[in-house]
């Protein structure tokens, strides 16, 4: 796997995705391989690293753009599913070294 996924094989193209929603700054689309029946991921556009990082820290439009896009998503699946469940991880946990959130719902698949 690449050090960022979302760099190297979403954004750029490499890899084809199903977008759910997109703006200037962010895109929402389906998991190339869900772990959960419903399974979205919303990445900014440009490099981040994590919620944590430094680049985080005076980019507060962005992290407003993010959010504003995941409450959208999760609440259609919300409206769809009846239930959505928002993580994002850092450090260890985060195996792309790219600021993504998961938006899930359904029964865990793997």
């Amino acid at each position: 796997m690449t050090q960022d996924f979302y760099c190297d094989e979403v954004l750029s193209g490499n890899t084809q995705v199903r977008k759910v929603m997109e703006t200037e700054t962010v895109l929402a689309y389906h998991h190339t391989r869900p772990s959960y029946t419903h399974h979205i991921v919303v990445i900014p556009k440009i490099h981040v690293q994590s919620l944590i990082s430094e680049e985080t820290a005076n980019n507060e439009a962005l992290l407003l753009a993010l959010m504003t896009v995941i409450k959208k998503v999760a609440a259609d699946m919300t409206r769809t599913t009846g239930s959505a469940k928002i993580i994002t991880n850092s450090g260890e946990y985060q195996d792309s070294k790219h600021l993504h959130w998961h938006v899930v719902s359904g029964e865990k698949i793997r």
